[in-house]
């Protein structure tokens, strides 16, 4: 094996390294309560290529799925591995936890940002930016004032969560999971992913594959046709979301932890984003 060789084997192995890890925060993302996988996967830089690929699954198929294979399972993993420790630091350490996802995102925000401008700027672009970030703050507000409707687990009821989790990858800043908790499915649903109850696994990927099939092309289409403006439409959803989840009410030490965690979350995030500049292998998405 050359030189060169050895080279390119250490530079896959580091890519699928760096999409497996990303996997696994998306994950975690899509069942933490006010958090939102869809967003984590835009801020890892996972989000458009990924609704390019499934909004056009004929091109290049085997060379897409063996680039998001690792991504898949860093997700799977991110969900039912981590759902009980999700649960728990969430139910005991909301603002730490919280803090430490916040430090994820603002980690991988100058990538983000840059991206959002590879094609040009305008003016209007950045009221467009100030807009949406307004707009999700108070929808998002909104969201908190909504009463909880208790719906019984059924496979229907399961298929409908399944297709909220689908939205939430299709549209950034949702967070299926307090949607689920308004509709009284959030605890079943931990509960039966962490008993791996097929009853509850098998409708939720139906709904959730469903929604994200349907949806896909429209969006892969905006991105090729509006490439600029879906960008600074989503990082309006990024500024915004991540604003709303700002812990209230932290004091004390809580403050010196809680400022660790965000550095640490940040750095991540951003060793995460250069590795991925360094090794990324684009030429695989169509």
């Amino acid at each position: 094996m050359t030189e060169n060789q050895e080279q390119a084997k250490t530079n896959n192995a580091f890519d699928w390294i760096v999409r497996l890890l990303k996997g696994v925060l998306v994950g975690v993302g899509f069942i933490t309560p006010g958090l939102s996988g869809g967003v984590l996967a835009v801020v890892f830089g996972i989000y458009e290529p990924l609704m390019r690929f499934l909004g056009n699954l004929r091109e290049k198929f085997l060379k897409n799925v063996i680039f998001f294979l690792p991504v898949g399972i860093g997700g799977m993993i991110g969900v039912v591995a981590f759902s009980a420790v999700v649960d728990y630091a969430f139910s005991n350490f909301a603002a730490q936890f919280t803090w430490l996802f916040i430090g994820f995102i603002a980690g991988t925000f100058p990538s983000l940002f840059k991206k959002s401008g590879e094609k040009g700027r305008k003016t209007w672009h950045w009221l467009l930016l100030v807009l949406v970030s307004v707009g999700m703050v108070f929808f998002m507000r909104w969201m908190e004032t909504i009463r909880s409707v208790q719906m019984a687990p059924s496979f229907l009821n399961w298929v409908l969560s399944g297709a909220l989790i689908g939205l939430g990858v299709v549209v950034p800043g949702m967070s299926p999971s307090n949607f689920l908790i308004y509709l009284g499915l959030y605890q079943p649903m931990a509960s039966g992913i962490r008993q791996l109850d097929l009853g509850v696994i098998v409708p939720l990927g139906l709904g959730l594959i469903l929604i994200v099939l349907l949806l896909a092309r429209l969006i892969s289409w905006l991105f090729k046709k509006y490439f600029t403006v879906m960008y600074h439409l989503i990082l309006g959803i990024v500024i915004g979301s991540t604003i709303v989840i700002i812990p209230e009410g932290v004091s004390g030490w809580t403050i010196a932890v809680c400022a660790v965690l965000f550095v640490v979350g940040a750095l991540i995030s951003y060793a995460l984003a250069k590795l991925d500049e360094k090794y990324a292998r684009e030429d695989f998405i169509i």
